[in-house]
């Protein structure tokens, strides 16, 4: 059995299948995580749904930020962009039950592989989180979009207040909150405030801003993270760290991670992707 990761798809199904025959990736033997956006911008996104739901467990998903505005377009709480490559799943005969498997998916995973605890996130971690913390906070987003009341939570989900952590947070402040911090956050200030308007290279952090992971009283250290969302960051390996999002649908690569016996042994993975839509 092999334990993978693999960054962002952004409905690329023909580099994900490269990937995954490249891999000899076979469901029934192994595991693997795939650290979200499954759709939009490239020209599949209905075919990587179909596949991870045929794949069973051996796919294994969370939400990313594009997966979140599928399910909020498709109950008319955000208005499909020009950019947006989501009608194929709108319009499918199968929407309903595409749609029905992403709402179920979580915002973060931990997988533990020999001992050692591995956490997938799509985007970040707020430095005041522990481990324990991301995983809690994940699931109460997750049950407000899998109940009844998904449709009002879609409409309230989008927003950048409140940008600091607070554990008295209640009601959509808090979920919203979280939203932003598992699926849009790359940079915050030193002390936690989340920024939304910056998406340079890490070493291009804007005055007063650091890189999530960079944040100097991060409680997540030492438990390695890994995650995609930042195409601009691209492939980084450090031994707490894993940045995975290569930018597959601008052109890139599509990247996995095969961990050996121990988490630390590592082989980086990548196939080309032909370019979907141009950066900017």
């Amino acid at each position: 059995m092999a334990l993978y990761c693999i960054g962002d798809i952004q409905g690329c199904d023909a580099a994900l299948q490269r990937l995954l025959d490249t891999v000899d990736f076979s469901p029934s033997r192994d595991t693997v995580y795939l650290l979200g956006d499954l759709v939009n911008r490239g020209p599949q996104s209905a075919r990587v749904l179909r596949r991870c739901m045929r794949a069973g467990d051996g796919l294994r998903c969370l939400l990313g930020n594009h997966d979140l505005h599928l399910l909020a377009a498709s109950q008319g709480a955000r208005k499909p962009s020009r950019r947006d490559t989501l009608a194929e799943v709108l319009e499918a005969p199968d929407r309903d039950a595409m749609l029905d498997w992403l709402r179920s998916q979580p915002l973060a995973r931990e997988h533990l592989h020999g001992g050692e605890r591995l956490l997938m996130v799509h985007a970040g971690v707020l430095p005041a989180w522990t481990v324990q913390d991301a995983l809690a906070c994940a699931s109460e987003v997750s049950a407000q979009l899998r109940g009844a009341a998904m449709p009002q939570f879609l409409h309230a989900m989008y927003g950048n207040t409140p940008d600091r952590w607070d554990d008295a947070l209640s009601g959509m402040d808090r979920w919203r909150a979280i939203v932003n911090a598992l699926t849009r956050l790359r940079f915050c200030t030193p002390d936690g405030r989340m920024d939304f308007e910056s998406s340079e290279n890490a070493d291009a952090a804007p005055d007063g801003l650091v890189p999530w992971f960079d944040a100097p009283e991060r409680r997540t250290r030492g438990t390695l993270i890994a995650f995609g969302h930042w195409s601009t960051l691209g492939w980084m390996n450090r031994p707490d760290l894993l940045a995975l999002d290569t930018g597959c649908v601008w052109g890139g690569c599509l990247s996995a991670v095969r961990f050996g016996a121990t988490l630390a042994e590592r082989e980086h993975i990548t196939v080309h992707c032909d370019q979907a839509q141009a950066p900017g």
